[in-house]
């Protein structure tokens, strides 16, 4: 089993202006140390639009809204930088939708290293977190969730899907200390 750690939206823009978004801080720092000794492959996406809006899908208004909220999420801002610190060895992807395989190399990168398994943490659990699950799962990745490394605006959604949604799919819900990298 070949192990990767898929960190979502952990950025500058969402963990400085959304108090739950940054109560994952430290179990996810405390985490890189272990993973990146054990080999395990850390990947930072984050998200971010074209400042002109081209990558803006027609008619969707939670998309816009976020383009329309100033820079926070225009590619190149402050907003769209990585809060955690990232190791040579790790791989960066930016994405434009919810899920980190949406339109990205995430997929390529995983496969180029033998991945098989993949353990999610970040924001927000009801949607980078579930749709980048459902599209790893989609691909034949066997899911782990950290539940202490993801949180999402509403705890009773984060509960729900931790509690019932994932496990329903088959997905691994664990810890940051109970996840094994092996």
């Amino acid at each position: 089993m070949t192990v990767a750690l898929i960190i979502g939206d952990l950025q500058r823009g969402i963990t400085d202006k959304y108090p739950f978004a940054g109560k994952v801080l430290p179990q996810v720092a405390e985490l890189l140390p272990r993973a990146r000794a054990a080999g395990v492959r850390v990947v930072f996406v984050h998200f971010a639009m074209r400042g002109n809006g081209a990558d803006l899908p027609p008619g969707n208004a939670l998309v816009r809204s976020f383009f329309e909220a100033g820079d926070t999420f225009h590619e190149g801002s402050a907003g769209t930088e990585l809060t955690l610190p990232v190791a040579d060895e790790d791989v960066v992807v930016l994405k434009r939708r919810a899920s980190a395989f949406a339109g990205t190399d995430l997929d390529l990168v995983l496969r180029a290293g033998g991945v098989d398994t993949v353990a999610i943490a970040g924001v927000a659990t009801s949607a980078m977190v579930a749709a980048t699950c459902y599209d790893a799962a989609d691909r034949g990745y066997h899911v782990t969730v950290l539940r202490d490394g993801c949180a999402d605006g509403d705890p009773a959604m984060h509960d729900f899907f931790m509690d019932a949604v994932f496990p329903s799919r088959g997905f691994e819900v664990v810890s940051s200390a109970e996840w094994s990298t092996r």
